[in-house]
């Protein structure tokens, strides 16, 4: 056998794995009454809960993301490999986790929590604010590396432009949002959209530090994840929403984090 066809019949496989849970999703998903369970108060009020904060995190995550991705792509300074390390460890570390270092970090009895709490009367644990802390904490590194990653590839040119601009002179800022931001506007529409559908899927840090209250706290993950137990019609229906919306939101931005086949190799 070639090696061609040895790794095709290989990711026909791995293609296979990841289809399966899917197709046993859409196939046990209740069709005739999924209009009804869509529209119940409780999937409602857990759609409305994700939807403020999935998109307040995504505001904060783009005004504390931009200058985060340009000093990383820009500025050389001794701790830069530990700073980029810090922005991706909520990728690869255990929600929960996360959750739990936020709980003791901004908790009533945590170090910076306790102070928030006697001086500004602030206490997010168990809060539609928690919530979005957490949703920040874990999508946060998703925007960063999509920013920098432009930043760094177009730099030789964007030090071109913007040297023309400072030539003619406008002022730093000016450069900044009328040179520099428009020639990374892909990247940061599919980094903000990324980080966006990462913030509305967000589960473990959530139930962590925000807690599970209808209304209040309770997202489309954590209703999924409490209707499993009391009515796996309503967990399907609310399981599809959040696979039709990541999967959109990837089909979307696909010419951003997919090469081009024009660029394949041919065996």
């Amino acid at each position: 056998i070639s090696m061609k066809r040895f790794f095709v019949i290989l990711a026909a496989i791995a293609t296979v794995f990841l289809t399966l849970p899917f197709i046993g999703l859409f196939q046990r998903a209740p069709w005739s009454s999924l209009g009804g369970l869509l529209t119940s108060s409780s999937t409602t009020e857990a759609l409305r809960v994700s939807l403020i904060v999935s998109f307040t995190a995504t505001l904060i995550v783009f005004i504390l993301g931009t200058p985060l991705a340009w000093v990383l792509a820009r500025i050389n300074f001794s701790g830069r490999r530990f700073i980029r390390s810090l922005v991706v460890l909520p990728m690869v570390l255990p929600p929960v986790v996360g959750g739990t270092a936020l709980l003791f970090a901004l908790g009533r009895g945590g170090f910076i929590g306790q102070w928030l709490k006697a001086w500004f009367d602030i206490s997010l644990p168990f809060t539609i604010s928690g919530a979005v802390v957490a949703a920040v904490f874990v999508s946060l590194p998703f925007y960063v590396i999509a920013m920098e990653s432009a930043l760094i590839t177009s730099q030789d040119q964007l030090h071109e432009l913007e040297n023309v601009a400072r030539t003619l002179g406008l002022p730093p800022l000016s450069v900044l949002y009328r040179v520099t931001l428009p020639r990374v506007r892909p990247a940061m529409v599919a980094g903000l959209a990324l980080a966006w559908a990462r913030a509305l899927g967000e589960f473990g840090a959530t139930i962590t530090f925000a807690g599970n209250l209808p209304g209040r706290t309770q997202t489309l993950p954590l209703a999924t994840f409490l209707a499993l137990e009391s009515n796996p019609e309503e967990a399907l229906a609310l399981s599809l929403i959040l696979v039709v919306v990541s999967l959109s939101v990837l089909l979307m931005l696909r010419d951003h984090w997919m090469p081009s086949s024009n660029n394949s190799t041919k065996f």
